[in-house]
């Protein structure tokens, strides 16, 4: 790899979303051509909450299926599921031992949940460190993020930090990106909360596998306000999320996208958002679902990049256990 190397990952915890893509999948796709791009499915992290074994299965296949039929390149990038590499949960024990109880109780993840008396598990706990593995072990040099995963990529510098100067120079620190535009979309329906996988309302959420009927139906319902101007501000939540969408669909700066409603009602910025999306989403949703349909197909892809992938997380598992002490066996 001669570029900086990038490194994401989404979890197969639900149907991907139309936040999904535009906070993320969109800007892989674009990333693909100037960095050099590692793209994660992140099956373990998923265990941290209670999921049906069946539904973890297919929302891997159908997430791998999306970073496809979305322009990822298998031949550009590597794109593998993290349980396919073993080092990931390897190097995941090395750096719980090298981070503190305080530090790690105090990620916002852990305390939101831990504040709600959910039966969490120690897994949850340790999810920072995982994801400090994951990224630690490709040097990894760019991490697109959201704005709420910052807090971890920053525990990820400080894990890797302090391992540098106890055992010498290893690890890569990486820096956390947050997209310009569209980092964070938020519901149809409630436009103060992000548009999440786990929705209470259907309604509420944009699918990457719905129809565009569907599509068009839960944008015609889409809250705006009583006051009648097309305007991307604090005051306008509504509205301000559907200008974002639009935006991103369109390739347009907010400035272009009110313009392109000047005079126009929110019956048409809800119409014309609604198609934008149709647009782009259409063609994808319809290469995914025929992507789905042939799993040996993603099966070979998945095993190529995994090989791929692990060739570069066993050479950085390899230097830290001899960087730590640990007695290797020998190759055969």
């Amino acid at each position: 790899m001669s570029k900086e190397i990038l490194y994401s990952a989404t979890k197969p915890t639900g149907k991907l979303t139309l936040g999904n893509y535009i906070g993320a999948i969109k800007n892989w796709q674009e990333m693909q051509e100037n960095y050099d791009c590692i793209f994660g499915i992140a099956d373990l992290h998923s265990l941290t909450i209670d999921i049906d074994s069946k539904e973890l299965t297919d929302n891997t296949y159908s997430q791998f299926a999306t970073f496809l039929a979305a322009g990822l390149d298998p031949d550009k990038s590597i794109i593998y599921c993290q349980s396919h590499v073993k080092e990931h949960s390897e190097l995941a024990w090395i750096m719980n031992c090298n981070t503190y109880f305080g530090e790690a109780s105090r990620m916002t993840q852990f305390k939101d949940a831990n504040a709600k008396n959910k039966n969490i598990s120690v897994g949850l706990f340790a999810y920072p460190m995982l994801m400090s593995a994951d990224i630690l072990l490709y040097n990894t040099k760019v991490v697109p993020v959201g704005v709420d995963q910052m807090q971890h990529v920053e525990i990820c510098r400080d894990i890797a930090s302090r391992f540098n100067s106890k055992y010498g120079e290893t690890f890569v620190l990486p820096k956390g990106v947050i997209s310009k535009t569209g980092a964070k979309i938020y519901g149809l329906l409630n436009p103060t909360k992000k548009m999440a996988k786990s929705g209470d309302n259907d309604n509420d959420v944009i699918y990457l596998d719905d129809d565009n009927d569907t599509i068009m139906r839960k944008f015609k319902r889409a809250v705006t306000d009583s006051l009648n101007r097309i305007k991307f501000c604090d005051e306008q939540p509504g509205v301000s999320n559907l200008l974002t969408i639009y935006s991103a669909m369109k390739k347009v700066t907010i400035e272009q996208a009110e313009k392109d409603f000047e005079g126009c009602g929110y019956g048409d910025l809800k119409v014309k958002t609604a198609q934008a999306v149709i647009d782009v989403i259409g063609p994808i949703r319809d290469k995914m679902q025929e992507l789905k349909n042939n799993r040996s197909y993603l099966d070979e892809l998945m095993q190529k990049g995994a090989e791929r992938a692990s060739k570069i997380a066993k050479e950085t598992l390899e230097k830290v256990y001899k960087k730590i002490g640990l007695v290797t066996p020998l190759s055969k």
